[in-house]
């Protein structure tokens, strides 16, 4: 079963996230862009991956049609772990984080999802099989610098049957207002997006301390400074979470040598796809370090996640983005009911894409 043919597809979904101000990176998030990655077997059996992008789409997209798909044409798709392998090896000299590995993830998805079409098992059997029957969400919220918003959007959250929720904040008022809201027994993350030198961070995770943060995530930057994230987690006893900007196991392997967090967060569209994102599970949990996947996606890479986790021997958590959007790709197993998703059960990643939703939101 050969590699006949890699298309990538550049859609645009309208969303709304609630918040007069803009989202993370100072855009306004109007729109969700994505870029799924399809590959044809010369067997005729198709396969859908999803390669992380947002801002960088163009570029992501370069990288898989002119640097990637003229590699894995005619590859065996069956043998995904060498193909990986040997995509990574030959293209290091590129880069061997960012935009080639947002690329290669892509590829790697619609690969297993290509392998559970071909066996006719969802690709939660291919991983050992589901240990879980539905998988707790924690409502990731955007940042709206607002308290009257953050307490408004926390409350929405809850109403919906949330039992966690994340914040992309990174002061006291704003996490007092969500702490107001929620009460002392529903765990509050904090995201904020590596703003701060250590001593800032320390400083600054300790003003929230009493908010009692589930966790504080990526409070560094660079985001792999993990002897950073290691000093700031000893010297505050504030848990530590990271892990959506590290590429590949081998990123992963010094941030739990350096004791830099005790949640790991891989994001599948970014690390490697599903081959690399077992890597990590597998390192994690020999680190004693519980894996709580990023995963801010609507399409193949949110349903990859929801295989992986569902897989995990130990109780599993995953993100949702607190967003609507206008279309789904895949109806309502993009959604969370009270709380909770429940994985796909058709053969591979996902169901088909919704062939309306391609041709009505391609990227103009």
């Amino acid at each position: 079963m050969k590699i006949a043919r890699i298309d990538t597809i550049a859609i645009d979904i309208p969303s709304n996230h609630g918040g007069a101000a803009p989202g993370q990176g100072g855009r306004e998030w109007k729109v969700l862009p994505m870029l799924l990655v399809r590959v044809e077997t010369d067997t005729g059996v198709v396969g859908y991956g999803d390669a992380f992008c947002y801002e960088c789409r163009p570029a992501v997209q370069a990288a898989m049609e002119q640097m990637i798909a003229p590699r894995a044409i005619g590859q065996d798709a069956s043998k995904i772990t060498s193909l990986m392998q040997n995509l990574q090896n030959d293209l290091h000299i590129f880069g061997r984080y960012g935009i080639l590995m947002f690329a290669m993830s892509g590829l790697d998805i619609a690969l297993w999802d290509i392998a559970g079409k071909n066996v006719g098992a969802p690709l939660h059997d291919l991983l050992g099989g589901a240990a879980h029957d539905r998988i707790p969400a924690y409502a990731s919220l955007f940042r709206y610098r607002d308290p009257e918003i953050v307490a408004s959007k926390t409350q929405d959250a809850l109403d919906q049957g949330y039992k966690y929720i994340k914040l992309h904040e990174r002061y006291v008022p704003e996490v007092k207002a969500a702490r107001d809201v929620a009460g002392p027994d529903i765990p509050i993350m904090i995201d904020t997006n590596c703003p701060w030198t250590p001593d800032e961070a320390r400083q600054n995770a300790l003003l929230l301390k009493p908010y009692n943060p589930y966790w504080l995530e990526e409070p560094v930057f660079p985001p792999e400074n993990f002897s950073g994230l290691a000093q700031v987690q000893s010297a505050t006893g504030v848990p530590i979470a990271a892990g959506e900007n590290a590429c590949t196991a081998y990123e992963f392997r010094a941030m739990f040598a350096a004791n830099a967090v005790t949640y790991a967060q891989p994001s599948v569209t970014k690390v490697g796809g599903v081959t690399e994102f077992r890597k990590v599970a597998a390192m994690a949990q020999m680190a004693n370090v519980t894996l709580v996947p990023h995963s801010p996606y609507f399409g193949p890479g949110l349903l990859a996640t929801l295989h992986l986790m569902i897989a995990q021997p130990e109780p599993p958590l995953i993100e949702r983005y607190f967003l609507d959007l206008e279309a789904s790709l895949y109806g309502d197993l993009i959604n969370t009911v009270d709380g909770y998703f429940t994985a796909p059960t058709t053969p591979g990643v996902a169901p088909e894409p919704d062939p309306n939703v391609l041709r009505d939101y391609a990227a103009k």
